[in-house]
């Protein structure tokens, strides 16, 4: 059986109205690792499809709910809402009569191919790929319609590695090229006088690897280190021997968000043109993702850890450690709040990584959806007489784009 990660294109259908989570089927998912793909291919065919379609979306006066919703996620704790929001039913519930279909990736790059090439419609993912899709389209390929998960992701290390000085021609692994951790990564580096490539040369090695093989490469000795989110960085720390050198969240002060030690790590996307021609279902997807959201915020621990790894194992066919569970529960906050003030630093980083280019991301967020759904469903739970801690979240507050689009 593989853990997960291990099986990085993994599919799941179910049809509308069965909330009962069926076993995934495998099938290839395609990672683009070579920086000309990264940086053109996918934008290219979501641009074109904008194009030859925006003018029909926007002459259309009807509109209706999907017959199918294929939705991207990865087996990753930083993805919990996604995993209980289907294990649980929660997304499927809300649907109705849209038939969801998922599939699972490894990480963020090759979840934007898939969804400019039309493979799906909306995915869970870092912010770093949505952004540079959303640059390399000019805006045309994808809109934020949420957040899902802040922290948990950290840079861990052989334990002789005591300081950033240590690194100096040492091989450090992150899940893809482009991708969000390897976007930190590189530009932490930059930060403490490094130089490094796309190609994976300069002061510090930087391979783009599958978690699971970053696992396995850390514990036979071939790599030195790993930026990586949950719960890879808890198992090479309780697994393989690895010691934190930089807990991300150390690095936000605030800036642009007024939440010291917060930044995006899980974000909600969806394909302009799909969410164009199906507000709808967005909207039911949303409702979905709220509730998941809410859900994790406000079930006891043990049994969030029980639920949460019963959804990895469906998708991977193997649990996790409770010890490792436990520890990449602690590491992270679910939130709806995709923190927007972020993006701008966020987009910088991608830019001095040499992974995006310089550009204006006004546009990139449409929060109007998200905030309906918050807003409806805060005020079913202060009607409701027997309300629990789920209501009291921050999934009942508004949340605003930063000047970055609608909210």
């Amino acid at each position: 059986m593989t853990t997960p990660q291990e099986n990085p294109g993994s599919t799941r259908i179910t049809a509308g109205g069965n909330a009962t989570p069926k076993r995934p089927r495998r099938l290839q998912a395609g990672i683009a690792v070579g920086v000309l793909a990264l940086l053109g291919t996918s934008a290219a065919v979501a641009t074109t499809a904008a194009r030859s379609t925006g003018t029909a979306t926007a002459n259309t006066a009807a509109t209706s709910p999907a017959a199918e919703l294929k939705l991207g996620y990865f087996g990753n704790i930083t993805h919990a809402p996604a995993l209980v929001g289907v294990n649980e039913g929660f997304i499927e519930k809300n649907l109705g009569t849209t038939k969801l279909s998922t599939q699972v990736f490894n990480a963020g790059p090759a979840a934007v191919e898939a969804l400019n090439a039309g493979a799906i419609d909306a995915t869970y993912i870092g912010p770093n790929p949505a952004i540079n899709s959303f640059v390399k389209s000019n805006g045309e390929s994808i809109s934020i319609i949420a957040g899902a998960a802040s922290g948990g992701a950290q840079l861990v290390v052989k334990p002789e590695i005591k300081t950033a000085a240590d690194l100096k021609g040492k091989t450090l692994a992150s899940p893809q090229l482009g991708g969000t951790q390897d976007v930190a990564l590189r530009a932490w580096l930059g930060k403490q006088g490094y130089k490094t490539h796309p190609d994976g040369g300069g002061d510090v090695a930087i391979n783009p690897t599958e978690n699971a093989q970053t696992l396995k490469l850390f514990q036979n000795g071939k790599l030195d280190g790993a930026w990586v989110p949950e719960p890879w960085a808890s198992r090479l720390v309780l697994q393989a021997g690895a010691k934190v050198l930089v807990d991300e969240k150390d690095l936000w002060d605030g800036t642009g968000t007024g939440k010291p030690g917060e930044f995006p790590t899980t974000i909600l996307i969806v394909n302009r043109k799909f969410a164009a021609e199906h507000p709808d279902t967005v909207q039911a997807l949303l409702k979905g993702h709220v509730e998941a959201v809410r859900w994790l915020n406000g079930t006891p621990a043990a049994e969030k850890a029980t639920k949460v790894n019963a959804a990895l194992k469906d998708v991977a066919g193997k649990a996790l450690a409770q010890d490792v569970i436990d520890r990449s529960l602690q590491n992270i906050l679910f939130t709806v709040d995709p923190l927007a003030g972020a993006f701008k630093k966020l987009l910088q980083d991608g830019v001095e990584a040499g992974t995006t280019k310089q550009a204006d991301i006004n546009g990139i967020f449409d929060l109007t959806a998200l905030n309906g759904v918050t807003a409806a469903q805060n005020n079913a739970a202060e009607n409701n007489a027997g309300r629990n801690s789920a209501g009291k979240d921050d999934a009942g507050q508004k949340v605003s784009a930063a000047g970055l689009g609608k909210d």
